[in-house]
């Protein structure tokens, strides 16, 4: 793996170290490739697949209500939306890639008839296809940086083709927990200053009993449930070009700063820095 980019202005250890692209000819495919020794990432979520190897060392993680672990050689194979968490296995931490694919890509490389897919584990053990998928990942970060339109398409095509065999028809979508519509007003509104008694009335629910029932069943508190939505938002509207200030208050973020620190603490790196390794200067 080569040298990555020394990233000081958002993790507070030097020996972490994470960059983002997006290349211009794949729309909805972002790349990210971190080598991680003591960051420990907040709860979050990312809008499409993430689909990664882990390259050394090893990495643990909370997603669907469990703690797995995934060493050198292993897949980590996540369904859109979902929150996790990641922090260090062992002394060394973790080097791993990461493709973030948006569902509406997947459907195009399948066909419209095809079903989306599903992953009955968060980690694959095979190494030999881990190691292959993460030859591809490699050399689609470097053709995007080539600029080579159409060795970008083939490496994405082949990396999927890698994976496809790991999976199985998604099933019938449904909000897990049953807090479809409750979760889905707080996705509409995502400026609104959120209180937990306002939550649990729309739930129809005390606030004492809310929060325990949403806990228990998403494993997270309904606020950090909701500042993931807000900085998934904000994740994408910074890479339409927002500025940071603008993105901040469309996801009831206090300032500029607040979305500085919240944004670093999930995706390990700055809007800033966000929007400069993926290619979006913020529009004035």
């Amino acid at each position: 793996m080569p040298t990555l980019e020394v990233v000081p202005d958002h993790f507070p250890h030097a020996s972490d170290r994470a960059s983002f692209r997006r290349p211009a000819a794949l729309p909805g495919v972002e790349l990210y490739r971190a080598r991680i020794v003591h960051h420990r990432f907040d709860p979050h979520a990312h809008e499409g697949y993430g689909l990664g190897v882990i390259e050394a060392g090893a990495e643990r993680f909370r997603y669907r209500g469990r703690e797995h672990e995934a060493a050198a050689g292993a897949l980590v194979l996540m369904q859109p939306g979902e929150l996790h968490t990641g922090a260090p296995a062992c002394a060394q931490g973790w080097t791993y890639r990461m493709l973030y694919l948006d569902e509406a890509v997947l459907r195009q490389h399948l066909g419209e008839d095809a079903p989306l897919w599903h992953f009955r584990t968060a980690v694959h053990e095979d190494a030999r296809r881990a190691r292959q998928f993460g030859q591809r990942l490699g050399a689609l970060w470097a053709a995007q940086e080539e600029g080579d339109l159409a060795a970008q398409e083939d490496h994405l095509a082949h990396g999927l083709s890698l994976l496809a065999p790991l999976t199985q028809a998604a099933p019938p979508t449904a909000e897990r927990g049953g807090f479809a519509s409750l979760q889905a007003r707080l996705r509409e509104a995502l400026a609104h200053p959120w209180r937990l008694a306002e939550m649990a009335a729309l739930a129809g629910m005390s606030p004492s009993h809310f929060q325990r029932s949403f806990s228990a069943r998403h494993q997270v508190s309904p606020h950090q449930w909701l500042m993931a939505q807000r900085l998934a938002e904000a994740k994408r509207l910074l890479a339409q070009g927002q500025p940071a200030a603008t993105v901040a208050a469309a996801v009831g973020l206090a300032d500029q700063a607040h979305l500085t620190r919240r944004f670093a603490a999930m995706y390990g790196t700055t809007p800033a820095r966000y929007q400069r390794e993926i290619g979006r200067r913020p529009r004035t």
